[in-house]
C-alpha cells in the first residue's frame, strides 16, 4: 500500500502544482532562504551579462560628442542614429557582407560534413586505421607548424586571394570530430549492422542513420563554427593581401580605423563639419551591434540542439 500524504502536505503541494512552481520551490524556512538567495544570484548574474551590450547598444545611438560626456546607463540622453548612417555609407560594404554570409554556409556545411564523416570513420570497429586517424588528428591539436610555414604552405596551394582559403584549409577539425565521435559511440551497433546486412554503404549509412541521430551534436559543432567564420578576420588580412575577398569583419575595422584618423587630423572645415557628432566609441559601439546582432538572432533556433550537445557526455545517477 503506498504511504497516505497527509492533508496540509497535500495542500501545499497542490498550491505549488498550480502554480507551476513544484520542480523549483522548496519548503521549510532553509529552502525558502535558499531559494531567495538563487533567484537574487540568477538574476543579478543576469544582470551583469546583459547590461554590457545593452551599454554598447544605448552608446551606438546616443550622439558621438554627447558620449564623451559620460554617465549613460540605461537611455540615450541625445538620440541619433548617425553612427549607423556612417557605417552603412560605405560602399563596399554589402559587398563584405555577402561574402561574410557565403564564408559562414560554405565554411559551416563542408566542416559538419567532413568533421562528422572523419568522426564516422573513427568509430567503425572493422576499420584497422581508425585508431591511427584518431591518434593523427588528436596529434594536430597539441603540434602545429606556426604562421609562416602554414603561409607558404597556403602560397604553394595557391589559395591566396581566394575564397576557398576561407574554407578549405578548416575542413577538418580534431576536437569537432572528437566530439561527434563521442556521440556516435553512444548509438546502438546494432543500427549500422543491421544497415550493412541489407546492403547500404558507408555514405549512405552516414547521410540516412548517423546524421540524423547526431543532429544535436552536429547543431553544436555548427554554431560554434559558424561563430568562428563569422567573427575571423585575421586570416582575412593575411591571405588575401588584394582585398578582393574581404568580409564584413574586415571593411567594419577599416571604417574604425578611419574615424579613428580623422579624429586625431581633421584635414579641412568641410570633413569638420561632417564628422563632428561622431567619435570612436560611438562607431565603435555602432561596428559591435552591426557584427553581433546576426548571431544574436541565430543562436535561439539552436538553443535547444545545443543543450543537447553540450550534455552528451553527462553521466546520468
Amino acid at each position: 500500500m503506498p504511504k497516505s500524504i497527509p492533508d496540509g502536505a497535500e495542500k501545499k503541494l497542490k498550491i505549488r502544482k498550480k502554480n507551476g512552481l513544484a520542480p523549483y520551490l522548496r519548503s521549510g524556512v532553509a529552502g525558502k532562504t535558499f531559494d531567495v538567495f538563487n533567484i537574487v544570484f540568477m538574476v543579478v548574474f543576469m544582470f551583469l551579462m546583459i547590461y554590457p551590450f545593452w551599454n554598447q547598444f544605448i552608446i551606438s545611438i546616443n550622439q558621438g560628442l554627447d558620449t564623451q560626456r559620460g554617465g549613460l546607463y540605461f537611455w540615450p540622453r541625445v538620440f541619433t542614429l548617425e553612427n549607423y548612417r556612417f557605417v552603412f555609407s560605405s560602399s563596399n560594404l554589402m559587398r563584405g557582407a555577402v561574402i561574410s554570409v557565403a564564408r559562414v554556409v560554405v565554411g559551416t556545411a563542408t566542416h559538419v560534413v567532413a568533421s562528422g564523416l572523419l568522426a564516422y570513420v573513427t568509430t567503425v570497429k572493422n576499420f584497422s586505421g581508425r585508431r591511427l586517424v584518431r591518434v593523427m588528428f588528436i596529434a594536430s591539436m597539441y603540434f602545429a607548424g606556426g604562421l609562416i610555414p602554414f603561409y607558404m604552405l597556403i602560397i604553394n596551394l595557391g589559395l591566396l586571394n581566394t575564397f576557398a582559403m576561407y574554407w578549405l584549409p578548416s575542413l577538418f577539425g580534431a576536437f569537432n570530430m572528437l566530439l561527434i565521435a563521442s556521440y556516435i559511440y553512444g548509438l546502438p551497433d546494432s543500427l549500422t549492422e543491421s544497415a550493412r546486412i541489407d546492403g547500404a554503404g558507408e555514405f549512405r549509412i552516414f547521410f540516412q542513420i548517423i546524421a540524423p541521430l547526431c543532429l544535436p551534436v552536429l547543431a553544436v559543432v555548427s554554431i560554434m563554427t559558424a561563430v568562428g567564420h563569422w567573427n575571423s578576420w585575421f586570416d582575412v588580412i593575411v591571405f588575401n593581401p588584394s582585398g578582393q575577398w574581404d568580409t564584413l569583419q574586415v571593411h567594419l575595422r577599416r571604417i574604425l580605423l578611419e574615424r579613428e584618423a580623422a579624429s586625431q587630423l581633421l584635414l579641412d572645415q568641410q570633413q569638420q563639419e561632417a564628422m563632428r557628432n561622431l567619435t570612436t566609441a560611438s562607431v565603435r559601439a555602432a561596428t559591435t551591434m552591426i557584427v553581433t546582432l546576426p548571431i544574436l538572432f541565430v543562436y535561439p533556433f539552436f538553443q535547444k540542439y545545443f543543450v543537447g550537445g553540450i550534455t552528451l557526455g553527462a553521466v546520468k545517477g
